[in-house]
């Protein structure tokens, strides 16, 4: 009962707080002079100008979907590959990517996956490390060779449970409002402190032991920064919390049994080949694809002003129709050798990793676990979905769906000249 009224107690002054920065909002756009730049389209919602933040929760993809045709406030969108490239190339003093994410230092502490800790990550993600991870995946998926054996061994339910809390406290909301005291922001804020005092504990204990673990935990106590400081507990736990964020997949490949046929059969050749066998070398055969103005497809010019803040959407991109055919099935040969229509017009058109100065560092995490895990499934188990495909979640800032997925699973090794 006590947490209730505290928690309610904190949505009536996020409430407070939210009506006033809309107030303020409302004023200064009354007052501000009007520009003679040509200012990119705005998204027209009732009430006005906050009618479109209050319909993107909602989801990007019907947004965007409704908008794109005919199109920002200090938001600008840049989608599709023709207008792409100022935001994946430009550099960081023209388009300044902390001080966008400023909302995320709540979730990962000041300073996380910026400046010299990008060097922190570099170092955990080569290839000799990436080799060395495999093993871990198929065997323990992210738990070892991201947080480390001690979480794998002790502490791995506590450890997911606060982690699902902090992923929990990430919402559309918090991109603009990181420190509105709501009940979900209180929840991120207390599962991260308890998440930097566990892995202070699991630091202090290898310290104290000498002990020297092959994993991304160990990478980041070993970094140092340019002045040879160590990072902190909380500098090696943000980061780690970073990575398990940025590192969530969801798959659709049971939903579609003609592709779950094609990688089953991509399974027996390379057991053909390899056995049994799983490493980064073999799983590197399978397939996997990798104030200002700009000009639409259509020939139309606009200026970004100074400080408009530039973003673009990777679900939407990605869904252009005069990119690609049929762009809201599924379907993964659209990447296949001849059809290439994720390159065949021109850089920037499949962004799931962002590009650039803009990529994303995990990317070769990423495709190796996809592998490492669906080879060990793919080979172990038959698999099948018995529950509907469920709706897409895109109240959550990291998107899955709604509800359970659930499948029936029967345990059978894989034999490389058949089943």
């Amino acid at each position: 009962m006590e947490m209730e009224v505290m928690e309610n107690k904190f949505f009536n002054v996020g409430l407070l707080v939210v009506a006033t920065l809309l107030v303020a909002k409302i004023i200064s756009a009354l007052i501000m002079p009007r520009s003679n730049k040509r200012l990119p389209l705005v998204i027209k919602a009732w009430p006005p100008l906050i009618g479109g933040l209050l319909r993107f929760p909602k989801g990007p993809i019907i947004v965007l979907r409704e908008e794109y045709p005919k199109l920002s406030n200090n938001i600008t969108f840049l989608i599709g590959p023709e207008v792409s490239t100022h935001l994946f190339k430009v550099s960081e003093s023209d388009l300044s990517r902390q001080e966008v994410y400023r909302f995320n230092v709540p979730n990962f502490g000041p300073g996380v996956v910026f400046d010299e800790q990008f060097c922190f990550f570099t170092k955990a993600l080569r290839v000799n490390k990436l080799k060395g991870y495999v093993d871990q995946m198929v065997v323990e998926a992210q738990a070892s060779c991201l947080l480390g054996r001690e979480v794998r061994d002790k502490l791995f339910d506590d450890v997911s449970a606060l982690f699902h809390e902090h992923d929990n406290g990430m919402q559309p909301i918090s991109v603009m409002f990181p420190y509105l005291p709501i009940p979900a922001h209180c929840h991120r804020d207390r599962a991260r402190k308890r998440l930097i005092e566990i892995f202070a504990s699991i630091i202090a204990s290898r310290k104290a032991f000498g002990k020297c673990e092959d994993d991304m935990l160990q990478c980041f106590i070993d970094s140092k920064y340019k002045n040879s400081r160590p990072p902190s507990e909380g500098e090696v736990t943000g980061p780690l919390i970073a990575a398990l964020f940025a590192g969530q997949h969801t798959t659709y490949l049971l939903r579609f049994k003609e592709y779950f046929v094609a990688v089953v059969e991509e399974q027996k050749t390379l057991m053909k080949k390899h056995g049994e066998k799983i490493d980064h070398d073999i799983l590197s055969e399978m397939e996997s694809h990798t104030d200002f103005s700009v000009t639409t497809h259509e020939g139309k010019e606009y200026d970004i002003p100074k400080g408009h803040i530039v973003v673009t959407s990777l679900a939407f991109a990605n869904r252009l129709s005069h990119i690609y055919k049929n762009p809201d099935s599924y379907d993964p040969n659209r990447f296949a050798p001849r059809r290439d229509e994720d390159t065949v017009a021109g850089p920037f058109l499949y962004i799931f990793f962002g590009g650039s100065r803009h990529r994303c560092l995990g990317e070769p995490f990423v495709y190796l676990q996809i592998k490492a895990i669906w080879s060990h499934l793919l080979r172990n188990f038959e698999l099948e979905l018995i529950s509907p495909f469920l709706e897409t979640d895109w109240n959550a800032m990291v998107v899955g769906v709604k509800g359970k997925v659930m499948a029936r699973y029967k345990r059978r090794r894989l034999s490389a000249n058949g089943l």
